[in-house]
């Protein structure tokens, strides 16, 4: 049951990540604020209702009446249920705004334009209706959404700015919404920070400033500065096969040689992820040292050749700290420290051991209905000790200081960050970072979830402004790093 929960938790976090309701590439879209005539608009209605009802039992009703049955089989009804739950608690409800079409016409998806009423955001329920009379949801996303077409927001000072999310981040703690830190600089100079809620629930220990949370998957991006930094000294190259890196006690080198440095970075590698099912059903005492994991990978195989297409893989960026290790001579946690924390001056930061009393370090939580307290930690959940793919530990200032770092070429050099920050496969992601371009120009980073754990970092590379954000709550972090970024395209 546990391992059930977790996998279907990490799939949840995913499906919440940030997605905005126009792909790229789009060259433009439309808002109507009339709902769809007939059985369409029913269940549009219908499904609106359902989650602002924060009735289980409704909401059991609509999956069996409104989902197809290939739909409600993804997940048991009590997952469905609490995704439905916890979106409400996330957005304290939506309402109707819009139906959105695009040009040129995207097929298959009814976008649903919806405003929050705690963030005061825009969402979008992505419907694929089954294509019968009777309008059966096939498939269901709840995106963040670009601001309609049909609303003239009016500009902000920075002043202006700043003060929606000082009035914000109160209401939001008070409802339990975010337990964390969050940063708001632009260049070296800090305009805005924030802490609240508690590091420890069981001994009531207040989250402040310079408390280490979790960082998910924001690890990557140290990663793939460690290998660009690497390149750079000429100690390999990015069309490399990873065979040259990665023996056999990992994988077959029939599968190691066709995939190459580019392909790890890139998330085109086929590989998938080592959270899979002798993970869940081992102790996690047993992972520390990178070759700890080599049970957990050994049987993976490529879903498809390496460089046909983005598919995200905690595997790949896995194997890059291997490559670290063997190319180095050291281990991938002496080199990130030495190499890139240190130089950056991010003291902070480091992939701590869970089992050990790390001072000023935050627990993670996870709604809990079934639990008298409310609330589950997620010591038994997550790894010991993070890694190259993800799980260390980091402060809003030490992610503040890692930007600036890479911008003041402290790190690489601007050419690598050149390379580390292009879209390669149209996927809004490059070497090790998410890379968007949008309302606020262009934008870098990475973001990072699991039970008990969100953050997100955006540097925004036009504008000038670096926001960190980090929680110990699911979905803590990305609905204040959304709103923050709806907010800053107002700023002029």
């Amino acid at each position: 049951m546990i391992r059930k929960k977790l996998m279907v938790a990490v799939l949840c976090l995913l499906f919440f990540q940030v997605l905005f309701a126009q792909a790229p590439g789009e060259i433009s879209y439309k808002d109507e604020s009339v709902m769809p005539a007939g059985k369409e608009g029913e269940r549009i209605r219908a499904l609106i209702a359902t989650v602002n009802s924060n009735d289980p039992a409704q909401i059991r009703r609509f999956v069996e009446e409104a989902l197809t049955e290939e739909f409600q089989k993804i997940a048991p009804m009590e997952e469905h249920i609490n995704v439905v739950l916890d979106f409400l608690r996330e957005t304290g409800g939506v309402d109707f705004h819009s139906i959105r079409t695009y040009v040129p016409e995207r097929k298959g998806d009814t976008v649903v334009i919806l405003k929050d009423r705690l963030f005061e955001s825009w969402r979008a329920f992505v419907i694929r209706f089954d294509g019968s009379e009777n309008y059966l949801i096939a498939g269901l996303q709840f995106n963040v959404a670009r601001t309609p077409s049909n609303v003239k927001e009016s500009a902000l000072s920075e002043k202006q700015f700043l003060q929606t999310i000082k009035d914000l981040l109160p209401r939001l703690c008070e409802k339990e919404v975010f337990s964390g830190s969050l940063l708001i600089a632009k260049g070296d100079k800090v305009l805005l920070e924030y802490a609240c809620g508690e590091a420890s629930k069981s001994f009531h220990v207040p989250n402040t400033i310079e408390t280490k949370l979790n960082l998910g998957s924001m690890n990557k991006m140290f990663t793939a500065t460690s290998i660009a930094q690497l390149a750079e000294k000429g100690l390999l190259t990015y069309q490399d096969p990873i065979s040259k890196y990665v023996d056999e006690s990992w994988l077959p080198k029939e599968i190691t040689s066709k995939i190459t440095i580019h392909h790890l970075l890139t998330h085109s590698s086929g590989l998938g992820s080592y959270f899979n099912e002798t993970f869940m059903n081992s102790s996690r005492a047993l992972y520390r040292k990178l070759d700890d994991y080599k049970p957990l990978v050994k049987d993976e195989k490529p879903a498809f050749e390496p460089g046909l297409r983005f598919s995200y893989s905690n595997t790949g960026m896995f194997l890059l700290g291997v490559v670290i290790e063997k190319v180095t001579g050291q281990s991938y946690f002496d080199y990130i420290r030495e190499n890139l924390y240190k130089p950056a001056g991010m003291m902070n930061t480091d992939c701590y051991e869970m089992d050990y009393p790390v001072e000023n370090l935050a627990i993670g939580y996870s709604p809990d209905r079934k639990s008298p307290y409310g609330w589950q930690n997620n010591l038994y959940q997550h790894v010991i000790k993070g890694g190259p793919a993800g799980g260390g530990f980091s402060t809003v200032r030490d992610l503040h200081r890692f930007a600036l770092a890479l911008l003041g070429g402290k790190l690489v050099s601007a050419d690598s960050l050149k390379v580390l920050w292009k879209d390669y496969l149209g996927a809004n992601y490059g070497y090790g970072f998410r890379v968007a371009e949008g309302p606020n120009g262009k934008v870098v980073g990475h973001s990072g979830g699991f039970p008990g754990i969100n953050g997100n970092l955006d540097i925004f590379l036009d504008k000038g402004y670096i926001v960190a954000v980090l929680s110990n709550y699911d979905r803590g972090a990305s609905p204040v790093a959304d709103k923050i970024n709806q907010l800053l395209a107002r700023v002029k």
